[in-house]
């Protein structure tokens, strides 16, 4: 048979989305406004949403193993729930790092020293989320499932070869341990609130009135992109999901 009979115009799918922004913003609030979901806690980040409304949620995952158990759960056992949220990827790294640093039997005394140096820690901690992307992609693909990965947000230089060095807001993860939650996401957006400055001269003073936004599209001053031709910051509004007007897959969340 040809490889010609096997193309086709490819269907929406499940959105994968990852949502950064500082502490106390509502990432896990927003991740939560998906269809149906359902928590892996690498962190309890769900004490900010009320009872009412709190998601379904697996136990806290206090080592490695936990996490590969629920994620193969939810590959492999009947259930009804449409999107899975990981909160968080940051807390994921802390159990990487740990998991790593505490199984070398060299017993190292940092993840820099662990399996050998070199780098080589990192890069182990690096293949472990990669695993996790791997899996979310398997519940996407084949399981039909939304994929919410919560991140902390921190800053990095960028230094390029033909621009001045600048500072901007990226994923509070090791350099090598990003790209699976960037690269590989169908949105990646930037939550924070909207804020203006007032004064003269180098004394301004930074004024919000509690307004959050998310930048889901390529700018210089955080890391975010999108897939569904937005241009705009987004006003995210207390229990809504202000991407369910450009993303196709979401429907009508009920």
């Amino acid at each position: 048979m040809s490889a010609l009979n096997g193309i086709e115009r490819p269907k929406d799918r499940p959105v994968i989305a990852t949502i950064c922004g500082d502490s106390g913003l509502g990432k896990t609030t927003l991740a939560a406004t998906f269809p149906k979901p359902i928590v892996i806690r690498a962190e309890d980040g769900l004490q900010a949403i009320p009872e009412g409304i709190r998601p379904s949620a697996f136990p806290l995952i206090h080592k490695v193993d936990d996490l590969w158990d629920q994620m193969m759960a939810l590959v492999q056992e009947d259930h009804g729930y449409e999107t899975l949220i990981i909160d968080s990827v940051t807390a994921l790294e802390r159990l990487f790092i740990a998991h790593v640093v505490d199984t070398d039997p060299k017993k190292p005394r940092s993840i820099n020293q662990a399996l050998g140096g070199y780098g080589a820690g990192l890069g182990a901690v690096s293949t472990m989320h990669q695993r996790v992307r791997k899996a979310a992609g398997v519940l996407n693909e084949r399981r039909g499932m939304h994929i919410v990965f919560v991140a902390h947000a921190e800053t990095e230089t960028i230094e390029l070869p033909d621009e001045d060095a600048y500072t901007r807001y990226s994923l509070r993860l090791g350099k090598k341990s990003v790209a699976p939650y960037v690269d590989d996401s169908d949105v990646v957006g930037f939550l924070k609130l909207e804020t203006f400055t007032s004064g003269e001269g180098e004394r301004k003073k930074a004024i919000s009135d509690g307004t959050r936004v998310l930048v889901c599209y390529a700018t210089a001053s955080n890391v975010s992109k999108n897939r569904y031709g937005i241009t705009e910051p987004l006003i995210v509004a207390q229990g809504s999901n202000p991407l369910i007007k450009f993303i196709p897959s979401l429907g009508e969340i009920k």
